[in-house]
């Protein structure tokens, strides 16, 4: 049975966080190996929850949207050891690439 948009994009961003092993964990994790920080916004999770819905993919297709927003990101990120990154809309919608923002050094006097 299908699920009326409105409802299919929460749901979709709901799987998006809250299983014991959903994607945005396991992304955090991944940079928690390499210390860094991962965060997304509710615009970005919203983002790819509609595009999961406008391929038709549901919540099967979720994986391969999220491999496709971050493919370059995971690429750079041993050279970034230490840095935050935020995954913003613009990121999903408009392929912006994602860059790093460097750890705050405490400041020497």
């Amino acid at each position: 049975a299908r699920v009326p948009v409105a409802h299919g994009v929460h749901m979709l961003v709901r799987v998006l966080l809250e299983p014991r092993n959903a994607l945005v964990k396991q992304y955090q994790k991944l940079f928690e190996m390499e210390s860094c920080k991962l965060e997304f916004t509710d615009d970005a999770l919203l983002a790819i929850a509609r595009r999961a819905l406008k391929k038709d993919t549901g919540a099967r297709g979720l994986r391969s949207i999220m491999e496709d927003v971050m493919l370059d990101v995971m690429f750079d990120l041993p050279d970034n050891t230490g840095s935050s990154y935020l995954v913003e809309a613009g990121h999903v919608d408009d392929k912006q690439p994602i860059l790093p923002v460097p750890a705050a050094r405490p400041k020497s006097a």
